[in-house]
């Protein structure tokens, strides 16, 4: 196996790390409800994509125990 002949400085190493910063994901806004979704994706609040409804959702249930 191959070594390296010299040891690497501290700002060559930084500089090639200097792009591996993770990026913000692009976010829309959905036309019928305002939230924020992901690109080109059904709206998880709505169920609807491009104006269209394509989803019908379910009510959510109320999680607060009634005895």
């Amino acid at each position: 196996m191959a070594n390296p002949k010299r040891r690497h400085s501290n700002s060559r190493t930084r500089s090639r790390r200097a792009h591996d910063a993770l990026k913000l994901k692009s976010l829309a806004t959905c036309t019928q409800c305002g939230a924020h979704i992901l690109p080109h994706r059904v709206c998880p609040k709505c169920g609807s994509y491009r104006g269209r409804q394509v989803v019908t959702l379910k009510p959510v249930k109320d999680k607060t125990k009634t005895s």
